[in-house]
């Protein structure tokens, strides 16, 4: 049997940014859409356009800036929500309209306060009328995996006779395990009248920690469509990780007879803008994109690898585009092999990106004996900046011991104005927090800090991740330095500039 391609839909703007400490805002969420697009998925889901304007602004901006990709919008059934989101979508060179509705007996009764004969109908009636608008329809049967089975084919039978092009059946709450995945598939591939007409795609949750496994096991039974999330975000414990399937699908074709043609070495490049746009990392032992996935540390392990990597390695970092950690510039280097460097790690930025990431490049290579590859991909994380800062720090003296109270005197830059405040605190951290706040006055309320050093040895470069509250907003703001406090400075006023910032999105 001739290998199979498998469609990925990205859900990473919808179902993962809908989860508590994912959010985004729309300069982020178009960020997020141009990286997807280079990594060469399929469909990106942008959102849920009914939700709110602001969502339906972000699905829209989405749709007019992607130009290689599927665009979709999740819908309810319903005549108002899909207007409102083939309203957004339309714009897309490849506009998709994505519809949505329980069919589990306990959703049916309890949400949706409905018979099945009314279900029934109400798929049929959405997904005709979706039709007319657009010639790319999905339905995807909410709960389907707890679905009466019979009832669930009636449903699928009835979409496809009105046009659907794909249907999802969804481990809504990830409570199957993946042979019931599997024989699932399998019975909408021998049951489902029609189904030959139509793509089956799988849509799994982490809740018991099979969304990767039940997924790729739909996929061998004969999905030709997944719904993945980068990092594995998503409501609850998370949804199927795209970089799993992916790379299951690449180290196993013998097992799967599959292929999806992403563009694997943009993997990496695109779960590390992720953890930078949203501040949340990945566990060092996450799969594929975790710290720890190609460190070798038992001496047993150590002496496989040097004697032949694929002892211990199923797959290589340099697959993924990990950068490696060695020495490619200093500071007496030049743009022009600054700019080559970066077009070898895979960033495509603008002439004005480049001088502002040069600028900050010399900075760092002042203070560091070496610039590794980790630095600069840090840096550049650290670049991404949509507005013009209202703010800009000008220097700041900290004093702290443990005999004396900790203060900080800051001064910021306004409208070629400078500002200078001096405050105490806790520790010179939380004073030079309080002596922006002084001069800036935006509410904030810092909610979290993390701390990561992004290389080894005692010049490494600390990055700050700051998250704001203010006014019911949540921001997240990066600093990075070898100085820990002025990380830690320019994280919060990351932030607070973010606050301050003329409302765009």
């Amino acid at each position: 049997m001739a290998d199979r391609k498998i469609k990925i839909l990205d859900t990473t703007l919808r179902d993962g940014e809908q989860a508590p400490g994912y959010s985004m805002n729309l300069y982020e969420k178009l960020e997020m859409a141009s990286q997807l697009e280079r990594l060469g998925v399929d469909i990106i889901e942008a959102g849920f356009a009914s939700a709110s304007p602001e969502d339906f602004e972000a699905v829209r901006s989405v749709a007019e800036q992607v130009k290689t990709c599927t665009v979709t919008s999740l819908s309810r059934a319903l005549k108002a929500d899909i207007d409102k989101t083939f309203d957004a979508v339309r714009v897309s060179m490849r506009p998709r309209i994505h519809i949505v509705l329980a069919t589990s007996d306990l959703h049916m009764r309890y949400k949706l306060g409905m018979s099945p004969e009314e279900v029934l109908e109400r798929a049929r009636e959405s997904v005709r009328y979706a039709k007319r608008l657009c010639d790319d329809v999905e339905f995807s049967a909410e709960d389907a995996t707890r679905s009466d089975r019979d009832f669930l084919e009636k449903v699928l039978e009835t979409v496809i006779e009105e046009g659907a092009n794909t249907v999802s059946i969804p481990d809504t709450v990830g409570y199957r395990m993946p042979q019931e995945m599997a024989e699932l598939v399998t019975f909408v591939k021998e049951h489902v009248k029609g189904i030959e007409k139509a793509c089956i795609s799988v849509h799994c949750h982490d809740d018991l920690g099979f969304a990767t496994a039940n997924t790729l096991a739909g996929i061998r039974a004969g999905a030709g469509q997944a719904e993945c999330t980068i990092n594995g975000i998503g409501e609850r414990a998370g949804n199927a990780s795209l970089e799993e399937v992916t790379m299951g699908l690449y180290v196993r074709p013998d097992y799967y007879h599959a292929y999806c043609p992403v563009n694997l070495k943009q993997i990496y490049r695109t779960s590390k803008l992720l953890t930078t746009i949203t501040g949340v990392a990945v566990p060092p032992n996450k799969s594929i994109v975790g710290a720890n996935a190609f460190a070798h540390e038992a001496g047993i392990h150590q002496h496989g690898i040097l004697a032949n990597r694929a002892t211990y390695e199923i797959m290589s970092p340099e697959v993924i585009g990990v950068p490696q950690n060695r020495m490619v510039l200093g500071k007496h280097s030049g743009k022009h092999a600054f700019a080559d460097r970066l077009s070898i790690l895979g960033y495509e930025l603008s002439e004005a990106q480049l001088e502002k990431a040069f600028a900050s490049f010399k900075q760092i290579a002042d203070r560091k004996k070496t610039v590794t590859d980790r630095d600069l991909e840090a840096l550049i994380g650290n670049q991404h900046t949509h507005f013009e800062p209202t703010y800009l720090l000008k220097s700041f003296v900290v004093n702290s011991g443990t005999v004396i109270s900790a203060t900080a005197a800051v001064k910021l830059i306004r409208d070629d104005e400078v500002y200078e405040t001096v405050s105490t605190g806790d520790g010179p951290i939380d004073a030079a927090f309080k002596a922006i706040e002084m001069t800036a006055r935006s509410g904030a309320v810092l909610d979290n800090y993390t701390i990561n050093s992004v290389t080894e040895g005692e010049d490494a470069l600390g990055e700050v991740i700051v998250k704001l509250k203010a006014g019911g907003t949540t921001v997240t703001g990066r600093g990075l330095s070898t100085d820990i406090i002025e990380a830690s400075i320019k994280a919060y006023l990351n932030g607070v500039n973010k606050i301050v910032a003329p409302t765009k999105s």
